[in-house]
């Protein structure tokens, strides 16, 4: 669109220029042949007395205008001793004269300043002792109002064909790219989870392009489909060698058992966290919205009725619209992790809330515990630590031993731990904020315990 009026502002103008020219041109050139012609009829009609060789001063055009005095219209006849016939119009004014051969056509002032056309020319009268300078005016008043006429309508013309051509060419365009658009926001609702595929109703290049696409799409999920159910497989198939191996390792003398029982421990929580991580590893990409109440409701029901049994107080309000793209098995890992150690280190309250924000979703899980301090909340969120550098020593609030899930240290407001004794909670809820481009932050509860807030993108994650 750009180009095009550029290509309008440019070529229009020139164009308009060049018509306005050739206008101008032939307009003059009909007035000059007119103002011609009338020269020719003077020059005809011109005589002398043939008794007193004097002109003939009734000399007569037979148009009025030349008789209005300043009419704009006027005639002239004048010889070398200034004896002069003129138009009734010129009154007592009189043409400026020049000496011409043939005939000459020039532009002059006349009488009252008024720009005027002249066509003259020298000739000899026979029978006449002196030459005569013959003039032949008309206003160019009439001449520039029709060229301005002209110059007007036409560039009025040219305003709306350039108007026009760009509004033909924004439909053209809009029209063109269409099918683009569409496929478009066919692959935004991809990405939101509104769609699996993308639409093939399209001209022939872009239908061959979204079926290649949604080759692509078919195939990621079947890769998708096949990770997860490799990762089950293979964590059920290593449970039975972790139990050989640690049943094995009873039987070892007592200084190399709890070595070895300390490697197998740190193999079997290696193996569970990479499993969890390819378990939850679908893709953020594909994720449809889901309910965040509906899809909770298993994971809550049951951690509620432990709470009842505990004597907390479990404090649960969601709105039924509140929705969350990701995956409904990955939400329910995530929250489950956090209300599993909130209802582990709580006293007597855990509050879980949520809310829309302009950009996504917000979580938050809170408990009256004894919390934790900004060091080890720190420390806990760290990147890159390795998973048996998440838990420190007894003395700083976290479980030391990697086949714990429980953190026997009172000062401590959160365990790494799913729960199973496994102690790949907080690892694992840390993945899946980062999996689906989420926040996790760890603060201060206004419940006096751990607050782990956790933000969803609306938008998939890059």
């Amino acid at each position: 669109m750009i180009a095009s009026l550029v290509l309008v502002l440019l070529v229009l103008p020139l164009a308009g220029v060049g018509l306005a020219y050739n206008f101008r041109d032939a307009v003059t050139g009909s007035f000059d042949q007119r103002l011609s012609s009338l020269l020719q009829v003077i020059l005809v009609r011109l005589e002398q007395d043939p008794v007193s060789r004097r002109l003939d001063e009734s000399l007569d055009l037979g148009d009025p205008r030349f008789s209005r005095v300043f009419s704009g219209w006027y005639w002239q006849v004048t010889d070398t001793r200034d004896t002069t016939l003129v138009s009734r119009s010129l009154w007592d004014q009189r043409l400026p004269v020049i000496q011409a051969q043939g005939v000459t056509l020039r532009n002059a002032q006349g009488p009252r300043g008024e720009p005027l056309r002249i066509a003259e020319r020298d000739v000899r009268l026979p029978g006449y002792p002196r030459r005569l300078h013959v003039s032949v005016a008309a206003s160019r008043e009439e001449l520039n109002s029709e060229v301005a006429r002209f110059e007007w309508l036409l560039g009025l013309s040219l305003l709306t064909l350039g108007v026009l051509l760009l509004a033909g060419l924004a439909l053209q365009i809009q029209w063109g790219l269409a099918p683009l658009r569409r496929l478009h926001a066919n692959l935004r609702a991809i990405e939101s989870g509104e769609h699996k595929r993308l639409e093939t109703r399209l001209p022939g290049e872009l239908r061959e392009l979204a079926q290649a696409m949604n080759e692509v799409l078919e195939r990621d999920e079947r890769m998708i489909s096949r990770s997860r159910d490799a990762a089950g497989n293979l964590a059920h198939a290593l449970k039975t060698p972790v139990s050989v191996l640690k049943t094995l390792a009873d039987r070892l003398p007592e200084a190399p058992r709890h070595q070895v029982r300390e490697e197998v421990a740190r193999i079997d929580t290696a193996v569970r966290h990479h499993l969890a991580r390819a378990s939850a590893a679908g893709s953020a990409i594909l994720s449809g919205r889901v309910g965040l109440k509906a899809t909770l409701a298993p994971v809550v029901d049951g951690l509620a009725r432990l709470a009842e049994r505990r004597g907390i107080r479990f404090e649960y309000a969601l709105d039924e619209s509140l929705n969350v793209r990701m995956d409904p098995q990955d939400l329910q890992e995530l929250v489950g992790n956090l209300l599993d150690n909130a209802l582990r280190w709580a006293e007597t309250r855990v509050a879980v809330k949520a809310d829309a924000t302009s950009d996504g979703l917000r979580l938050s899980i809170e408990d009256d515990g004894p919390g934790m301090t900004p060091q080890q909340r720190e420390r806990a969120l760290k990147r890159g630590a390795r998973l048996d550098e998440r838990h420190l020593g007894a003395g700083n609030g976290f479980d030391s031993s990697p086949t714990s899930g429980f953190d026997s240290s009172p000062t401590s407001g959160f365990d790494s731990s799913s729960g199973t004794g496994s102690g790949l909670g907080l690892a694992i809820v840390e993945d899946l904020v980062t999996l689906y481009g989420g926040q996790l932050q760890l603060e201060a509860s206004s419940l006096g315990g751990l607050c782990a807030r956790v933000w969803l993108p609306s938008t998939a994650s890059a």
